[in-house]
């Protein structure tokens, strides 16, 4: 976020702790801050606060570097060696007390409760399940409390984040949308640890009898309820939390439809609910979105509804493949609507997530992957 070196600013070249300059990163975004404002701040009020402050482990220190007013930056340094303080643990402490004045904003619960998030594809393995769950983490991380709901009956993302399936005999999110249910819905739910989501992340797992979901909903007469099950079943779950993530099973059936239902605009609803689309650059993605396409308009023509579209992700891009793939993300990019929101690189951190079982921004949290969904995450809460 740093900006290039301006007259009245210099460069800052040091080295930060991992943990720190994560911290800093995100928490600069989430309160929409400049990096390098933030720092400003922070070394103004290291100057005036009381010494000697806590010490900051620096241990593991990587490269960092941004861009302060030029005067202050003089100063700050004389200061670090009137005190004999090494100039990076002083510019440690100084992110620290900037930190610790800018807390994660408390969140308001909005009127129209939480905010619905669909990401959808009838073409599997274009990196649904991944999008859902690195989204989920960020969001979690910047303060949001996030519900994950695995409604594919494979059941990819309850096994990636080292859940099992729920027992076939036992509750399910396909009992209670079916009238089956034998208990609250809430009981099912998991939480998922890590130190950056503290209690703010949570998952709704699968059970494969989502398989017979398609069955039993064709079975209702009123078209209305077929496409309103999956809404009325998580709606007890809507004022625990900021955000409801739906990871969409690959089809076009009645579960799709009821998750694009989900997600719909509903009246007087504030902005944020929708569908996000993960796609490849290749032709077949290409295809499939054309199908996935004609059954959103659909949708919303029968039932007089509109479903926002928050944009593509194109995902597991490699440009060293030649022009195929360069081509397809030219493609997508001139539909113009929805847009291409995201491009994220085909790389082994996602893939050594989901073998370890670690959700993806505890495993690496300061790769090229993780950003990517900070992103994104930073886009659907602007």
């Amino acid at each position: 976020m740093a900006t290039p070196q301006t007259d009245d600013r210099d460069k800052v070249v040091t080295k930060l702790p991992p943990q720190l300059r994560r911290e800093l990163k995100i928490r600069a975004a989430t309160v929409g801050v400049d990096i390098q404002d933030a720092v400003t701040d922070g070394i103004k009020a290291w100057q005036t606060a009381v010494k000697p402050l806590p010490a900051i482990d620096v241990s593991g220190a990587q490269s960092f570097s941004t861009y302060v007013p030029s005067a202050l930056l003089a100063d700050f340094r004389a200061d670090c060696s009137e005190l004999k303080l090494a100039y990076n643990q002083g510019l440690a402490q100084s992110i620290r007390l900037w930190l610790d004045s800018h807390p994660l904003p408390q969140r308001v619960r909005r009127a129209t409760g939480a905010r619905r998030v669909a990401i959808g594809n009838q073409k599997g393995g274009v990196g649904k399940t991944a999008l859902t769950a690195g989204l989920a983490q960020a969001l979690a991380e910047m303060g949001f409390r996030v519900l994950m709901v695995d409604f594919d009956p494979q059941g990819h993302l309850t096994k990636q984040l080292g859940h099992d399936h729920l027992p076939l005999k036992g509750d399910s999110l396909v009992k209670h949308m079916t009238g089956e249910r034998s208990g609250e819905l809430a009981e099912l739910v998991l939480p998922i640890g890590g130190e950056p989501f503290e209690d703010r992340l949570h998952l709704l797992p699968a059970c494969t009898d989502g398989f017979l979901l398609d069955a039993k909903l064709a079975t209702y007469r009123e078209i209305r309820i077929k496409e309103t099950a999956l809404e009325k079943a998580l709606d007890p779950l809507a004022d625990d939390f900021d955000f409801i993530l739906v990871d969409c099973p690959p089809s076009l059936g009645y579960a799709m439809d009821n998750a694009l239902y989900y997600v719909r605009t509903r009246e007087d609803e504030e902005a944020g609910s929708g569908l996000i689309i993960p796609v490849q650059a290749e032709d077949s993605s290409a295809d499939a979105y054309v199908l996935l396409r004609e059954q959103i308009d659909a949708l919303c023509n029968d039932l007089g509804v509109d479903i926002c579209d928050l944009g593509f992700v194109v995902n597991l891009y490699d440009n060293r493949k030649g022009h195929v793939l360069t081509s397809s993300l030219d493609s997508w990019r001139s539909l113009g609507e929805p847009e291409v929101i995201a491009v994220i690189n085909d790389l082994k951190d996602q893939r050594e997530a989901v073998r370890t079982k670690t959700p993806l921004l505890v495993w690496a949290p300061d790769s090229e992957q993780a950003d990517a969904m900070r992103d994104i995450a930073r886009r659907i809460t602007a």
